[in-house]
Order: C-alpha cells, then structure tokens, then sequence
C-alpha cells in the first residue's frame, strides 16, 4: 500500500504518518543553506530542491500531469517531511536491530508491482505521493523497516520509539518549511502574522 508521508505516528492500524494541525513556527533556525540540520549534519536546500525537481519532471511526462501539479502545492514541504522521517525510520531500524538486504528491497517491490498492476503503474503510484521513480527502492525499504519494527515492537511503542529518536536527532527545519514536531513526526506549518486579525486570532480559511 502507497501512504501519504505526512506525519511519523502509526495508528492501530499500522498507518505510518498522519496529517498534522496549523501551529506558529518559532525556535531556533538551522544553518544557512540547510533546509533542516539533525543529528550535527544537514539536508541542504540544494538536496531538497534536486528531489523536488525530480518529482516535478516526472510529473510532467506522466499522461496525468495537471492533476498531479495541480496536487502538490506543498510539494516542498512534503518532501522534506519525508526525507527527514525517513533518517528517523533508519535510525530507529538500526537501533534496534533491523536490516535489510538488497533482495529483500527487491523483492517486496516486485510484489508492489504485482498488486498494482505492474512497474509503470506502480510509478504513478509513488508519483501521485510525490516520490520520484528513483526514491522508490528507498520508500520501499522505509515501509519495509518500519513493518520490521512494528512486528517487533508493536504500534504502542514504536510510536514512542520513533517520537524518542527523533528527539535524540535534534532536529531543527528551516522555518520556511514550519518547526519539527518530535510526537507527530512532522513539521507543522506556520500560520504567517498577516493571516491573523487584528486582534491576534488566526482568520478561518
């Protein structure tokens, strides 16, 4: 199954990320040039723009690309939730005990590509989520640790594992892209001062 990547909790029902409320971003920015600085190294802008970039030229070769495009108004942001969820995942595999091999990757992609119909369609899949053909093997084994971990921890506490790796990662997002939540997993979204009246309430949208 293809899940939306928008937030690091997993239900009872095993959905990994959720989506996540409007708070005011606030705390400390990282370094110049990072889009997000964790664990003393970064994700810098240029990073998060080539994966950006690659999604949107898939996008534009695929028959649906105005749907897609039209879609991801929040691509940037998205992403970089992603790219940074995922060190969270690694890291959380790693500590505790979790690897995968190369067939194992392999494997479980053919079989994506199996239930949807095939390797193209499983693409359009991934696209419509906002992950380029090239990120598929690393979305794949993402999903394919934190199914490892669930099975080894349980919903419970894998929610509480990944809340304390992510805070052990010190993770800091540029505030363009909003503040990282350590319990969601996510970065929430800044709601910019010209969206408040005059009396400091957010107006409704």
């Amino acid at each position: 199954m293809i899940r939306r990547h928008t937030a690091l909790s997993v239900s009872a029902a095993s959905a990994l990320l959720l989506s996540a409320p409007l708070l005011t971003a606030c705390g400390e920015a990282p370094r110049p040039g990072a889009a997000a600085v964790m664990d003393g190294g970064r994700i810098t802008v240029s990073e998060l723009q080539g994966q950006v970039k690659a999604v949107q030229e898939a996008q534009r070769h695929d028959p649906r690309a105005a749907q897609m495009v039209a879609g991801s108004g929040r691509l940037n942001q998205d992403t970089l939730i992603r790219m940074i969820q995922f060190r969270v995942i690694e890291r959380a595999g790693k500590d505790n005990g979790i690897s995968l091999t190369r067939r194992e990757i392999q494997r479980a992609r053919s079989a994506a590509e199996g239930q949807s119909g095939g390797a193209t369609a499983l693409r359009a899949l991934y696209l419509q989520q906002g992950i380029a053909p090239g990120g598929i093997d690393e979305a794949v084994r993402m999903d394919l640790t934190r199914n490892a971990l669930l099975r080894k921890l349980g919903t419970s506490k894998v929610n509480q594992v990944f809340a304390r790796t992510s805070k052990a990662l010190d993770i800091k997002v540029n505030p363009r892209y909003g503040k990282w939540d350590n319990t969601q997993g996510t970065a929430v979204l800044a709601r910019e001062a010209w969206l408040r009246t005059s009396g400091g309430t957010p107006e409704q949208a």
